[in-house]
């Protein structure tokens, strides 16, 4: 999987910076890996959105290396093709993360997540674990 490029959910940029030990995290692991990332727009909102001005300094860095990728109409078509597919199973997931699976699935990325309970659920969707 070298040079193969993912996806990346907040929970595992959250796990990076929560680690002392940096070279624990999942993320290091993924780099490791030899894949290189991209984010969802949606992910770069949440982590923004709950980031202390403290924070800012680092989170500024972390996101200089990684690729954002827009909520574009195709992505907003999918999260709605995934919706309408999980509604019918009764088994919706938080907008946000419905958003961030819509953009890997339709930008053909496989998304490293923590959150995996939500993101199982839409049955398309390449998980790296």
């Amino acid at each position: 999987m070298a040079d193969k490029r993912i996806m990346v959910d907040t929970s595992i940029l959250i796990d990076y910076y929560r680690k002392t030990d940096k070279d624990n995290s999942i993320w290091v692991r993924l780099v490791r890996d030899g894949h290189k990332f991209a984010i969802s727009s949606v992910t770069k909102y949440e982590i923004y959105s709950g980031a202390s001005a403290a924070q800012l300094g680092f989170w500024n860095d972390v996101l200089k290396i990684v690729e954002v990728i827009s909520l574009d109409e195709a992505s907003v078509d999918m999260a709605v093709e995934i919706n309408a597919g999980l509604k019918r199973k009764r088994k919706q997931i938080d907008i946000a993360d419905l958003f961030i699976a819509a953009t890997a699935l339709s930008h053909g990325l496989p998304i490293a997540t923590l959150n995996k309970k939500h993101f199982e659920r839409i049955e398309r969707l390449n998980i790296i674990s």
